[in-house]
């Protein structure tokens, strides 16, 4: 029998999921359809009997409108809710603001496979140049990080990611998660890749076909050192959940542009 269950949420679809850009850093709200994919899986959790004691989000609007529409579904609007940037999705440089699937037409699908994907190449970086950039660092929110502003990433490998994201986990989640208290983190798919490469030992090759569609809800069933008893389970209609999946996979291919 399991010692602890853990929730991971990538956020419900955000306007630039939509139109198949690379969001990253920059702001976004759900979209309708994101509206309705995080109010379902708040539904769903319900329907499944979930309690939650305490939501991690990132300190990027999508995350954490997915985490109060998921609450308001289950009625535990109550619930506190701790935000963190480095919950924030993989920082992706110079690439953020372009369409993945034109891109694959400039620059070859295993190219663009290779920034979404591997576990360390880093994009390049983004600059002053950059139309997002002053959008992304003047953003108040960052003067809240507990590093200061000139040290965010300019640029992420996913590896990166958990870089950021281990110091958070190890000294603020897992000491609520052994206190017996039950978690979702509310996040996006890299953040909760590199959470799944963590917790489940992926390795740097296997992780670029572990794919997240958003507001699927992944849980994770774990012993008392915080190891996976089972494989993580996407709950749901499981038709429907590889349908999203096939559709997150094909975002980078170049038949996608017209």
């Amino acid at each position: 029998m399991s010692k602890y269950k853990l929730v991971l949420l990538r956020h419900g679809e955000g306007a630039w999921n939509k139109e198949n850009r690379f969001c990253s850093w920059v702001d976004q709200k759900l979209s309708e359809d994101g509206v309705k994919e995080a109010q379902d899986c708040g539904r769903l959790l319900k329907e499944q009997g979930y309690k939650f004691d305490l939501v991690f989000t990132s300190i990027l609007s999508r995350s954490i409108q997915t985490a109060w529409l998921v609450l308001e579904a289950m009625d535990q609007e109550w619930v506190p809710v701790v935000k963190s940037w480095r919950l924030n999705e993989r920082h992706y440089g110079a690439l953020i603001g372009l369409n993945r699937a034109e891109m694959a037409l400039q620059h070859g699908e295993e190219k663009v496979k290779l920034w979404r994907r591997s576990y360390d190449i880093t994009p390049p970086l983004i600059d002053e140049s950059h139309p997002y950039y002053l959008e992304i660092y003047n953003d108040r929110r960052y003067t809240t990080c507990d590093v200061p502003k000139e040290n965010l990433p300019r640029a992420e490998s996913l590896k990166e990611v958990l870089d950021r994201l281990l110091p958070f986990w190890n000294s603020t989640v897992v000491p609520e998660i052994q206190r017996g208290k039950t978690v979702l983190i509310s996040a996006h798919g890299n953040s909760c890749r590199a959470l799944l490469k963590h917790l489940e030992g992926v390795s740097d090759e296997d992780i670029a076909n572990v794919t997240l569609p958003t507001g699927i809800p992944v849980q994770l069933e774990l012993d008392e050192n915080l190891k996976p008893l089972k494989p993580r389970q996407l709950l749901g209609d499981q038709a429907k959940i590889q349908a999203a999946i096939k559709k997150v996979e094909d975002q980078g291919k170049a038949k996608q542009a017209t």
